[in-house]
């Protein structure tokens, strides 16, 4: 029986595991890479703190956020403060009691209920947007959250001018974040959550779950 066929030397099984480990350790090598990117693109202030726009938007799921949103709205940011992809047993008095903020802003205030993650959000605000005849928004999600979150509101408004509010639960330390465990986990799942809105455009599915 003849041997097997030889490339250059080498068997073609270990020639095909050899380029197969390549391919990996380029995955690996193009992965980290943007995992550095990703800890640099987290927002660590707020870039536009003084613009006004048609609506404020929060997206619950982390704390500070409602709290934000309702602060933001009292200093007259915007006409009305949207929060996406609230609990169907929860109304706006809740909210607000929970907030301990005063009831004077309520009928400026609307609940969304359908959103259970990001890009539903994206589209359940896309919606309430286009019937409000707005043309700008606020958007209100922690930090971690908000390259995702930017990039879902983007896809799903693309000709809506998107300012960005981060804000920044103590539990998320952000200053060496690969040193917390904690957040070091909670960033690299939304890193992966990230990439897979990503390669959504290319081959769309409706997978995530999740803030």
């Amino acid at each position: 029986m003849s041997a097997a066929p030889r490339v250059s030397g080498m068997s073609r099984p270990r020639l095909q595991r050899r380029y197969l480990l390549r391919a990996i350790l380029l995955l690996l090598i193009l992965w980290f890479a943007g995992l550095i990117w990703f800890g640099q693109e987290i927002p660590s202030g707020i870039g536009d703190s003084e613009s006004e726009t048609d609506a404020i938007v929060v997206l619950t799921g982390g704390t500070l956020r409602v709290e934000r949103g309702l602060a933001l709205l009292a200093e007259g940011k915007a006409k009305k403060l949207f929060i996406s992809g609230v609990y169907h047993s929860t109304d706006v008095a809740a909210l607000l009691h929970l907030s301990r903020q005063s009831p004077e802003n309520v009928d400026r205030i609307e609940l969304g209920r359908e959103a259970d993650n990001t890009e539903g959000n994206a589209a359940e605000t896309a919606r309430w947007m286009r019937m409000e005849g707005f043309h700008s928004l606020r958007l209100v999600t922690g930090s971690y959250h908000m390259p995702r979150s930017l990039l879902e509101f983007s896809r799903a408004m693309p000709d809506m001018r998107i300012i960005a509010n981060p804000v920044f639960p103590e539990n998320v330390k952000q200053e060496r974040w690969w040193a917390w465990p904690g957040t070091a986990m909670l960033i690299l799942a939304e890193y992966n959550k990230y990439l897979l809105a990503l390669a959504r455009a290319v081959v769309p599915w409706h997978a995530e779950s999740g803030a």
